[in-house]
């Protein structure tokens, strides 16, 4: 966004709500995460953010220019939160997949916000640093300036690809998700040999295609949104944070390294 078209400093309040409450850009980004973590991005209305925040809704305004705006704001914050923290250790390839899978766990910590923060470009601080990393790790790494572009494209839309389908996952119905994983043993295992030969065949380890991101992935569970959080290090993580082996074992930035030796 345009300087000029930032929300001018002399509109932000300063002075406590009618609950009490002094609003500031990030306590306004936390309540709309908290939000939409609940109820998901459909429901979200600037009313509800206002109801939560104890303010009227009109005075999200004086910080953000519009909704929009301020989900951006949501987004960037998310990339933000990714971010902390990483150092590049030296190792190109495995930098960049570091940071691919830091992407990667931040929309399936927040599922319901992956619906826009995937397909997005916020524009913002956190965004273009986080571009700015990656695209000088593969300039490091000797490649020319159009490469290196293309390869960070190709990385980044590789991971939030496989971001979005499993966060899109993690939003279905408890019921949905069971009857899906259910499906491939019921449906699919008992189908006869002449007409589905290699079905038949691997029908024993059909299941393996009904395993979600909550089972997949010791990164999925959801925590809450906010600045002032435990690191996973606090929170006796450091070491468990790490994913169990990926399914995406194609994939040249998630595959093989996908088994837990990140060292995060």
């Amino acid at each position: 966004m345009a300087e000029s078209e930032r929300v001018p400093v002399e509109r932000k309040r300063r002075r406590p709500t009618s609950s009490g409450v002094v609003l500031s850009a990030d306590l306004i980004i936390d309540a709309a995460c908290e939000l939409i973590d609940a109820q998901g991005a459909q429901a979200f209305t600037v009313r509800k953010l206002g109801a939560a925040l104890g303010a009227d809704p009109s005075a999200v305004y004086r910080y953000f220019r519009n909704t929009e705006d301020l989900l951006l704001a949501l987004a960037d914050r998310l990339i933000g939160e990714s971010m902390a923290d990483f150092a590049a250790g030296g190792d190109w390839a495995a930098d960049l997949r570091d940071l691919a899978l830091r992407a990667y766990r931040s929309a399936l910590r927040h599922p319901q916000i992956a619906v826009f923060s995937t397909v997005r470009v916020t524009g913002r601080p956190h965004e273009q640093r986080a571009v700015d990393t990656g695209v000088g790790l593969l300039l490091q790494a000797g490649f020319d300036d159009a490469t290196a572009v293309r390869h960070y494209h190709t990385l980044v839309d590789t991971a939030l690809g496989h971001a979005a389908v499993d966060a899109g996952v993690l939003r279905l119905a408890p019921a949905q998700r069971a009857a899906d994983e259910q499906a491939w043993q019921d449906e699919y295992g008992n189908l006869p040999a002449d007409e589905y030969p290699s079905l038949h065949r691997v029908r024993e380890q059909l299941p393996l295609m009904g395993a979600r991101p909550s089972s997949r992935h010791s990164i999925c569970s959801s925590r809450p949104c906010g600045r002032r959080r435990r690191s996973a290090r606090d929170n006796g993580m450091s070491r468990a944070f790490r994913p169990p082996r990926c399914h995406h074992e194609a994939c040249p930035f998630l595959g093989r390294g996908s088994s837990g030796d990140d060292g995060n």
